[in-house]
């Protein structure tokens, strides 16, 4: 729909371009300096006869290195952020107003606790939009009686809580941080009865708490109650829809519709993770509300900005943006970061310079949760540019396709292909005068089943794409490659807010996941490259997805050229140039790409040793997460075993993050911690080797090997605390072993070589 006002277009946001010059510099002359590094080795080995193992390897990982940075450039060369215009759309008659669709995602009730979902969908029923327009389905994978006893009680505090949000125009509507005092400067105390309505509206908070806390320890009476739940399992169950809360009297001011939905799932049949939740909810609101844009998140991730649905609307109803933008894309920020972000989750300078140097390609990624679609485009619609170029995965839009053909593509429910068929060719976005729910369970459970999917286009063609544990980008670069676009919304306050890993364990469990799942796409039939060549990929945003979908291939140069240093001082050899000009470029490189990185932290706001958390972090969690994500992929590839979708644990609001321990490192028996205790023994080896056995010896290998291998020991400190370290903060026994075998191994392997 192209909004228009005497018939002209009103264009309800601007894309702004950023320079950041200094970012640009800083970048080039390290490129400069990778690429003068490269030709150096490269004429070394042509005309002086250095080809040494070492000294080829660092040839190889460096040529890795210098190409990995050059994407890195290519993708922050054009930064961009996009300005909506909310007066113009408030502007609008109502009429033109869409209906939203929201979907929340949960997948186990231990690890993803209910008050936090509680608190999730409390924050977008409050949202600044009419309620009538808006539709929350909360996907529950667990299947768990508890989460939905807690919705059910939390859609009656809903009651309550949305009035007063709007009421007094609350900014923050997460009940657990409105109330936590950390955001007290929203506080409109001048109004009068406010203290004593916010005072009620605590205590209503705090009884919900204990209902939802009460019902935890109480399984057995939640079957009972329940019916439906009992005798279900979690990944062995049918379906189960239920309508929790209906706004039969369609009030723009009241509580919108709320939905439970636990898709049916059988051990014989693939689930395919969040993908699969996310198509089973689009294709149940598609038969219930059919609403044509669509809002994804996290059961993790609050609303912070009440307006945010108004901002990527702005986009999304723009006469160009309805044209050309399939997604709008919000940031992820998070509000339980460790002090100096310890283990570097914080994402606050990556979204500045790479998230907006995407958006100013063909678009920003899609990141999983807090992201607007539009439903046309889930169903397979193309963007003009598609349609023209003889794309035939438009026929459907112009009901060129016969009915077994819609049967194929969208399933055999007819009730839900005459949806999408409506959702399709729909040109105004208007909401159906009636609006009680019509609720057919047989329709739904068939729509929802584990065999509807079968031998139709879900998955492959429509909806979000199967392949990947990374389902979100892998259907965004889907998307892109069809050859729409995305536009990255930043508002403030920032839209929404989440919980982090809040130890090291989550944390590398999170990396591993995503570099897995981005290595699949990379290997896959949709790699990027194969988007540019046979799609409608721009060439920028196809090196800017293989900047991210090779981020599990990193960890194999890096942990090479971690051990490099050591192999030296063992073989007492070299890597590195240790005279003239080779000298310097080594060490100019290192000087400014830390310097680079630091300006950038530091000009996000953050602290110089938030600055260190990261870079650390970085190395670890590339050498360790990213590896072990590699080596699944591989396995899987040989077909010896398949990847797993392993959840983050969540924490409860309520807990506490400010204790003496705060940041520490904690480890467990997993193998994701050998390499990195592995890495760290050989590096200690290497310089006892140096600074006992060697000195004052002649050796070949000079400073810039120690340095190096000095600088790996930093890097690795928390490791080298947890071989000292007790309980949960102390490597297990077990890796301590299995890594020294592996060092001893490595350090008689150089040896070996060197005789």
């Amino acid at each position: 729909m192209a909004i228009r006002k005497n018939n002209t277009p009103l264009h309800l946001y601007e894309k702004i371009w950023e320079k950041h010059k200094l970012s640009r510099f800083m970048d080039s002359i390290t490129l400069l300096f990778l690429v003068m590094l490269l030709a150096y080795r490269l004429f070394s080995l042509l005309n002086n006869h250095l080809f040494t193992l070492p000294y080829f390897l660092a040839f190889l990982c460096e040529s890795w290195f210098t190409f990995t940075w050059f994407t890195t450039i290519s993708t922050k060369w054009t930064p961009s952020h996009t300005r909506t215009n909310l007066k113009r759309l408030l502007l609008l008659e109502p009429y033109y107003l869409p209906p939203v669709d929201i979907f929340v995602t949960t997948a186990d009730p231990v690890l993803e606790p209910p008050i936090i979902t509680v608190n999730t969908v409390l924050s977008l029923l409050a949202l600044d939009y009419p309620s009538d327009l808006l539709s929350c389905y909360v996907s529950d994978d667990g299947c768990s009686p508890h989460t939905f006893y807690a919705l059910v009680e939390a859609s009656k505090f809903a009651k309550l809580w949305v009035p007063f949000c709007k009421k007094f125009n609350v900014q923050v509507r997460a009940p657990f941080r409105y109330f936590s005092g950390d955001d007290s400067k929203a506080y409109n105390s001048n109004i009068p009865g406010f203290k004593q309505e916010r005072l009620k509206m605590k205590k209503e908070y705090e009884l919900l708490c204990q209902k939802i806390q009460n019902a935890d320890q109480k399984s057995d009476e939640l079957v009972e109650e329940f019916a439906e739940f009992s005798n279900t399992q979690q990944r062995n169950h049918p379906t189960i829809v239920k309508v929790i809360w209906e706004n039969k009297e369609g009030v723009s001011n009241g509580v919108p519709h709320l939905f439970y939905i636990s898709r049916e799932k059988r051990p014989e049949h693939p689930h395919h993770y969040k993908a699969g939740a996310m198509n089973v909810l689009t294709r149940v609101s598609g038969l219930m509300t059919n609403a044509p844009f669509m809002l994804n998140v996290d059961c993790d991730m609050y609303v912070n900005n009440p307006e945010v649905v108004q901002h990527a609307l702005c986009i999304l109803l723009d006469s160009k943006g309805e044209k050309e933008v399939a997604f709008v894309q919000c940031p992820q920020r998070f509000y339980d970061a460790v002090k100096d972000d310890a283990f570097g989750n914080q994402q606050v300078a990556l979204p500045l310079y790479i998230g907006s140097g995407f958006a100013g390609l063909q678009g920003i990624i899609y990141a999983g949760t807090n992201c607007f679609h539009r439903r046309k485009v889930i169903y397979g619609e193309s963007p003009e540019l598609d349609i023209q170029n003889g794309n035939k995965d438009h026929a459907f839009t112009n009901g060129t396709l016969s009915e077994k053909e819609q049967t194929k593509t969208f399933g055999t429910s007819k009730e839900f292909v005459k949806s999408a068929a409506s959702a399709l060719k729909q040109d105004k976005y208007t909401w159906d005068d009636n609006c009680n729910i019509q609720l057919d369970h047989e329709e739904v459970n068939k729509v929802s089943s584990c065999v509807y999917e079968y031998n139709t286009a879900w998955g492959k063609q429509v909806g979000w794409i199967y392949g990947s544990t990374s389902e979100d980008v892998l259907t965004g670069l889907k998307f892109h490659t069809k050859g729409w676009k995305s536009e990255f919304c930043t508002t403030d306050p920032i839209a929404f807010r989440g919980c982090s890993p809040q130890d090291s364990v989550g944390q590398m469990s999170q990396h591993k996941r995503w570099s897995s799942g981005l290595l699949e796409i990379f290997l896959s039939k949709h790699c990027p490259i194969f988007g540019t060549i046979f799609g409608n990929l721009e060439l920028r945003e196809c090196l800017a997805y293989i900047w991210i979908t090779t981020w599990a291939l990193r960890s194999v140069p890096e942990i090479c050229y971690a051990l490099l240093p050591a192999y030296s001082i063992i073989t007492n050899s070299t890597f590195l140039p240790n005279q003239g000009v080779g000298l310097w470029i080594p060490a100019a490189l290192v000087l400014i790409y830390n310097i680079s990185t630091l300006l950038e932290q530091v000009l996000s706001g953050l602290s110089i040793r938030t600055w260190w958390n990261n870079q650390r972090m970085a190395r670890i969690t590339t050498m360790n997460s990213c590896f072990f994500g590699f080596l699944a992929v591989i396995l899987k590839q040989l077909r010896i075993s398949g990847t797993v979708f392993e959840i983050t644990k969540k924490e409860e609001p309520s807990s506490s993050y400010d204790d003496g321990n705060s940041g520490r490192f904690t480890f467990n028996e997993s193998p994701i911690f050998i390499p990195g205790t592995t890495i760290l023994l050989v590096q200690l080896t290497a310089l006892v080797i140096n600074f006992s056995i060697r000195r004052g010896s002649n050796t070949h290998y000079g400073f810039g090997e120690v340095f190096c291998s000095v600088y790996v020991v930093l890097c690795y400190l928390p490791f080298l605390k947890g071989l000292f370290g007790k309980g949960k903060y102390g490597i297990p026994l077990s890796t301590i072993c299995k890594s020294t075998v592996l060092a001893f191994m490595f350090v008689q392997l150089c040896r070996w070589q060197n005789s």
